[in-house]
């Protein structure tokens, strides 16, 4: 993503987080969270406030409020006489997401209905789309929608919220992973077999298909933080 079309991104996400409730730095953090979810931030990008001040609509005191929610979220740092800067996670951040992400998604998978089975296959149809278009950028995003998707059958506010922090950071570990397509296409085939087995009655079925696409993916990215660093 360009830094042109980041901006204009971040524009009209912060449109949309205004039709909800909320202080006008929750407002410019959730949509600094959501375009780090989309890849338009990477780990060690530079957060400059005067780029940002106009596209949020806010005040330098608000935008260093969202800052400092966003980095209680270990997705930005602040670096003493340098600025903000958005964080690169560490092997045990990666262990730790995966621990969370398997105790959230597999009870909500069990959990879930016909309404929450049509947006996943939304969200795996768009990937498909992505990936015809060769848009692997947006495949991960479309698998981190997926995945939010399976969380979002709770109805818990409270854990839309802390999977959306999860995806967020889990976006930023996808930019250590090298090649996008060699990670996420494979992936996306797993997604629409989910699916397909728990929207046909075999939910435990769907369920354990989960765990070990978890697993892989956990090893997967730990093999490359650990090859990297």
């Amino acid at each position: 993503m360009s830094v042109e079309d980041a901006v204009g991104r971040l524009r009209d996400l912060a449109g949309l987080r205004r039709r909800v409730h909320g202080t006008a730095a929750e407002v410019a953090a959730d949509a600094l969270r959501e375009l780090i979810m989309e890849g338009g931030l990477r780990p060690g990008d530079r957060v400059v406030e005067e780029s940002l001040l106009g596209p949020l609509e806010v005040s330098r005191n608000t935008l260093r409020e969202a800052f400092r929610l966003l980095a209680h979220e270990k997705l930005v740092e602040h670096k003493v006489n340098r600025g903000v800067f958005v964080r690169a996670l560490t092997a045990d951040d990666v262990r730790d997401l995966f621990t969370v992400r398997v105790l959230i998604e597999l009870t909500a998978l069990r959990r879930s209905r016909e309404a929450d089975w049509t947006a996943m296959s939304q969200a795996v149809a768009k990937g498909k789309a992505c990936a015809k278009a060769h848009d692997w950028l947006g495949v991960g995003t479309a698998n981190m929608r997926f995945h939010k998707a399976i969380v979002a059958s709770v109805g818990s506010a409270r854990l839309d919220e802390l999977m959306g922090q999860l995806t967020a950071e889990l976006r930023l570990g996808f930019h250590e992973m090298g090649d996008p397509r060699a990670f996420h296409e494979k992936y996306l085939t797993r997604n629409a077999g989910i699916v397909d087995a728990v929207s046909g009655g075999d939910v435990e079925g769907a369920v354990g298909l989960l765990h070990e696409y978890l697993d892989d993916a956990k090893s997967e990215m730990l093999a490359a933080f650990s090859s990297d660093r």
